[in-house]
C-alpha cells in the first residue's frame, strides 16, 4: 500500500520477525528432518510438530491517512443523523416507495431504475419499518414507529466512503499523497455533499458507485503490465463492471460514468491489439475478459435488479393502471382478482371490455352511453347526431361490448364456442344500449381530419348502418390466430371506409363529459399504439334478453384459470414505461440552469422548522466550487 504504513510480523511466542529462530530450534528441526519418519499416528504427529515449529507470519499494511479519512468521513455523516426528525425534501418522494416495498406493492418510478430504492428499503427493513406512515408533505414529523436513523443510514455511509474513494483515485492517477489528501478534504467538507449524505436521498449512493467504478478501473489498469490475469486483476476488472451496473441501477445519470469508462477501456484495448510483444491468443483473452466484465456482466446485473424488484413487488398497487392488462393480471389482487380464470379465446357472443394499449394521456376503455353527439359542433360543423362513443378512463358498466356474428342474430356463445380469428368480420354491440359500433364519412368532433365514431341510431333517413369491423391481430404469430383475452393486441378496421378505430387523446367538451375522443383514421398507413386494443375483462354471454344481459354485465367474472407473464416481458414493458412516462410539459419547481450552480447563484431549501426558523439548505462550499471552476477553465 501507498502512504504511511504500519507493519507487524509475529512469530510464535511473541518474537519479532527480525529475530532469527534459536540455534536449539534450528538443531531440533535438522534432527527431525534427518531421522527416519515414524509410521502411522507417530508420523502424523511428527509432521504436526514440525508444522507448529514453522513461523506463522501475519502482515498488516495500513494506510494511516486513508484510515483517518474514513473514520472522519463516517463521523461527519453519521453524527446527529436523526436530526431533523421530520421529512426533508425528497424524502417525501422516496419514502412512499420505501413504504410500498415494505408492503410488497407494485409501483413505477419514472426517475430511474429500482436499485437505489431497494437499498433505502433495505435500511427500512433492518430498522423494522412496517411501511405505515403518511408521506404527505415536507416538514411532517416522523412518528415513533419510523426508524429515521436506518432510513438515512445507507446514503450516509455511501457519502462517507466517497471521501476514501476520492483519495485513492488521486493516488492511482500517480499524483502525490498530498494532492490526494487535499482532494479528500475537499470532498469531506463540501457542504452540498454533506447535506445530501445525511438524508434519505439517492445522490450519495449514485456518486459512491460512480467513484467506485473509476477507482476499480484505475487499479485494474495499473496492474496491467505486471499482474495480468491474476486474481486481483480479475477482481478489479469485474468490480468495475459491477459498480457501473449499480450506478446505472440507481439513476440513469450513472450511464455517463459507464460510457466514459467504456471509451477509456476501448482506447486501452486498441493499444493492446497493436502491442507486438503480445501473442494473438493473449490479446484475444484480454478482449474476451473486457467484454465479459464491462458488457455482459453489467447487463446481467441490471436485469437482476429488476428481477428482485418485480419479485418483491407482487401485489397490485396504485400504479397498476398505466401498465398493460397482461401486466396487471400478473399481480396479486386488483385486476388479477377480476380477470383470474377468464375464458382465453374470444368467441362470437363474448362479452368484453376493450382497453386502448396506448394509455395516453391516461388508460381508458372503449365506452358508450345514451347521449347523442350535438347536432352541430362548435364552429358550425354538423354531426351525425348518433350515440356518443368515447374512451373512458374508469371501469364502468358502459364499457361492456358484445362480439356478434354478422350472419346470425344470437348474442350468446354457442356450444361449443366459435372462436374469432385474425381477419374475421364482426359487429360490436354496446351491452347496455344494444346499439352497434359504427362510423360514417362524418368528421370527428375534435379532430375533423378523422371520422366520427358512434353507435348507430336509425333515424329512418338516407344514412344506413355501417357497422362491420375486421379484426386484425397485431402481435399474431400465425395468419389463422385466435383472438385471445389480454394477450392479443387487435386493430379494428372498418369494412366500408377502411378507417381504423383509434384513440385521439383529445378530451371532449362538457357535452361529452370530458371523456376522451375516439376516431376512425383512414389516412394513416403507419401503425401506432393508439390503434391497438386488448380485451381486458371477458365472459361468455348466456342471456338472450336485454334486461338479463344488463344484470350479467354488473356481475363479476369468477372462473378458475390464471394468466402468467414472463420476467422478460414484464421487464421490457416496465423499462419502456419508465423511459416514456416523464411529463415533459411541466417543469420542476426547483429546476435551475447549470450557470446558476457554477456561479452559486441558487440554492434549495430542504427543510424549515415550523417554529424556530432552523433550516437545511443545499448550497455549495465556495472554496470547493470556485477552485473547481478555475481548475476546469485552466485545464
Amino acid at each position: 500500500g501507498r502512504g504511511a504504513h504500519a507493519h507487524a510480523r509475529l512469530w510464535p511466542g511473541g518474537r519479532s520477525a527480525t529475530a532469527a529462530p534459536s540455534a536449539a530450534a534450528a538443531a531440533t528441526t535438522t534432527r527431525a528432518r534427518g531421522r527416519r519418519e515414524p509410521r502411522g499416528s507417530c508420523a502424523r504427529t511428527g509432521k504436526m510438530v514440525d508444522l507448529l515449529k514453522m513461523p506463522i507470519v501475519i502482515t498488516v499494511q495500513i494506510d494511516v491517512v486513508l484510515a483517518i479519512l474514513t473514520v472522519l468521513g463516517i463521523g461527519s455523516r453519521l453524527w446527529g443523523l436523526q436530526y431533523p426528525r421530520a421529512i426533508v425534501f425528497d424524502e417525501v418522494y422516496y419514502g412512499q416507495f420505501v413504504s410500498l416495498y415494505m408492503k410488497q406493492t407494485f409501483f413505477i418510478d419514472d426517475s430511474g431504475p429500482p436499485l437505489g430504492h431497494m437499498i433505502l428499503a433495505l435500511g427500512a427493513y433492518l430498522g423494522g419499518f412496517d411501511g405505515n406512515f403518511a408521506w404527505n408533505r415536507i416538514g411532517a414529523e416522523y412518528t415513533g414507529t419510523v426508524p429515521v436513523w436506518n432510513l438515512r443510514l445507507f446514503p450516509a455511509l455511501a457519502g462517507a466512503l466517497c471521501i476514501s474513494l476520492a483519495y485513492q483515485i488521486i493516488v492511482e492517477l500517480k499524483y502525490s499523497h498530498t494532492a490526494a489528501l487535499v482532494a479528500a478534504l475537499l470532498i469531506m467538507f463540501e457542504n452540498s455533499l454533506i447535506t445530501q449524505s445525511r438524508f434519505m436521498l439517492l445522490e450519495p449512493i449514485l456518486i459512491f458507485f460512480a467513484l467506485l467504478a473509476v477507482l476499480s478501473y484505475l487499479k485494474f489498469y495499473n496492474m496491467q503490465k505486471n499482474s495480468s490475469f491474476s486474481v486481483k486483476w480479475w477482481s478489479w476488472l469485474f468490480l468495475t463492471g459491477t459498480a457501473c451496473a449499480f450506478a446505472i441501477g440507481v439513476k440513469y445519470m450513472g450511464l455517463f460514468t459507464y460510457l466514459l469508462l467504456l471509451a477509456i477501456a476501448g482506447v486501452h484495448t486498441w493499444k493492446l491489439i497493436g502491442d507486438t510483444t503480445l501473442s494473438n491468443v493473449t490479446v484475444f483473452y484480454h478482449i474476451v475478459a473486457r467484454v465479459c466484465a464491462l458488457l455482459v456482466l453489467p447487463i446481467i446485473l441490471y436485469l437482476g435488479c429488476f428481477y428482485i424488484h418485480l419479485t418483491l413487488l407482487y401485489r397490485s398497487g396504485p400504479h397498476d393502471q398505466i401498465m398493460t392488462s397482461m401486466f396487471q393480471a400478473s399481480l396479486e389482487g386488483g385486476l388479477a382478482r377480476i380477470t383470474q380464470g377468464q375464458p382465453l379465446e374470444i368467441a362470437y357472443g363474448s362479452q368484453i371490455t376493450l382497453r386502448n394499449t396506448w394509455s395516453k394521456p391516461v388508460p381508458c376503455w372503449l365506452h358508450s352511453h345514451k347521449n347523442m353527439y350535438p347536432i352541430r359542433y362548435d364552429g358550425g360543423r354538423g354531426s351525425s347526431h348518433q350515440q356518443q362513443v368515447t374512451c373512458y378512463p374508469f371501469k364502468d358498466v358502459n364499457n361492456w361490448w358484445i362480439i356478434k356474428d354478422p350472419g346470425k342474430q344470437e348474442l350468446v356463445v354457442s356450444n361449443p364456442p366459435r372462436s374469432v380469428r385474425h381477419g374475421d368480420i364482426v359487429q360490436l354491440v354496446h351491452g347496455m344500449t344494444a346499439r352497434y359500433l359504427n362510423t360514417h364519412d362524418v368528421a370527428a368532433p375534435m379532430s375533423p381530419q378523422w371520422q366520427e365514431i358512434s353507435c348507430y341510431v336509425d333515424y329512418n333517413i338516407s344514412m344506413p348502418a355501417q357497422n362491420l369491423w375486421k379484426v386484425e391481430i397485431v402481435n399474431r404469430e400465425t395468419e389463422n390466430e385466435i383472438w385471445k383475452t389480454i394477450l392479443s393486441e387487435v386493430k379494428l378496421l372498418h369494412v366500408n371506409t377502411s378507417a381504423v378505430l383509434k384513440l385521439s387523446g383529445t378530451a371532449l367538451p362538457d357535452w361529452g363529459y370530458r371523456q376522451l375522443e375516439t376516431v376512425g383514421d383512414k389516412s394513416s398507413k403507419v401503425y401506432h399504439q393508439n390503434m391497438a386494443w386488448n380485451v381486458e375483462e371477458h365472459r361468455y354471454g348466456k342471456s338472450e334478453e336485454q334486461k338479463e344481459r344488463e344484470l350479467e354485465f354488473q356481475t363479476p367474472v369468477q372462473m378458475d384459470v390464471s394468466q402468467n407473464m414472463s420476467f422478460m416481458a414484464k421487464f421490457l414493458e416496465l423499462q419502456l414505461k419508465m423511459l416514456t412516462l416523464k411529463n415533459e410539459e411541466t417543469e420542476h419547481k426547483y429546476s435551475s440552469s447549470p450557470l446558476d450552480w457554477i456561479n452559486m447563484d441558487t440554492n434549495i431549501a430542504y427543510w424549515l422548522h415550523p417554529s424556530t426558523n432552523a433550516q437545511v439548505q443545499l448550497v455549495g462550499n465556495i472554496s470547493t466550487w470556485s477552485t473547481a471552476t478555475v481548475g476546469i477553465l485552466v485545464y
